[in-house]
């Protein structure tokens, strides 16, 4: 099992920053107007995912590993 990083929809994104000033480990970031994820930095802690308020971040939880 792992845990899946997060993953933001641009277009749902309002860019509000939120998620790039509660991310513990500097993930996510300003790029073309729109918060974006590196995912070799991503811990998948989900704070993002639960301080979105229109739900364009998802991840987080487990997964079945492929």
């Amino acid at each position: 099992m792992v845990k899946p990083k997060a993953k933001i929809d641009e277009k749902q994104c309002l860019a509000c920053c939120g998620c790039i000033s509660v991310c513990p480990k500097d993930a996510i970031y300003w790029f073309g107007g729109k918060a974006s994820v590196n995912p070799n930095r991503c811990i998948s802690c989900t704070i993002c995912v639960k301080i979105c308020p229109v739900g364009a971040i998802s991840g987080g939880g487990y997964q079945d590993e492929i």
